[in-house]
């Protein structure tokens, strides 16, 4: 009978970073807080966020000392703005820090249009109202 570590879909969270098969939850939590910090969330929010207890937050920004899901990883790096498959990536150390912000860049440009879109139309509907009003004084 296969044991735990055998099931696919769970990582096995040591104290000791790396473990024995590259693992370094160390660099996962330190990702976590240090993006937490950058984002001015807390845990809470976060946990709320992922849709995991703070118990296992906690767990995971500590080194996380039990086995802890890879769709716990993929949840927390989505509510941290992180492709779905960064923090599995730190942990195994395979991330790569340029693309991380390439990424970030990507997403933030988005938003940026988004925003100047949102406030090219509101520019074009007040232009029309004062259009309206310019014409109902000339009467």
């Amino acid at each position: 009978m296969p044991g735990m570590a055998d099931r696919p879909g769970r990582v096995n969270a040591s104290e000791n970073a790396p473990d024995a098969e590259g693992e370094d939850w160390e660099a996962v939590a330190i990702a976590i807080t240090d993006r937490m910090a950058a984002r001015r969330i807390g845990q809470q929010e976060l946990a709320d966020r992922a849709g995991i207890a703070v118990s296992t937050l906690r767990l995971v920004q500590h080194g996380a000392t039990r086995r802890v899901r890879t769709r716990t990883l993929t949840a927390i790096a989505r509510a941290l703005d992180w492709p779905d498959d960064h923090l599995v990536r730190v942990l195994t150390g395979g991330t790569s820090s340029a693309d991380d912000r390439d990424e970030e860049t990507a997403v933030v440009g988005r938003l940026i249009l988004e925003g100047v879109r949102d406030i090219r139309d509101d520019l074009r509907a007040l232009l029309r109202r004062l259009d309206d009003l310019d014409r109902q004084r000339s009467r």
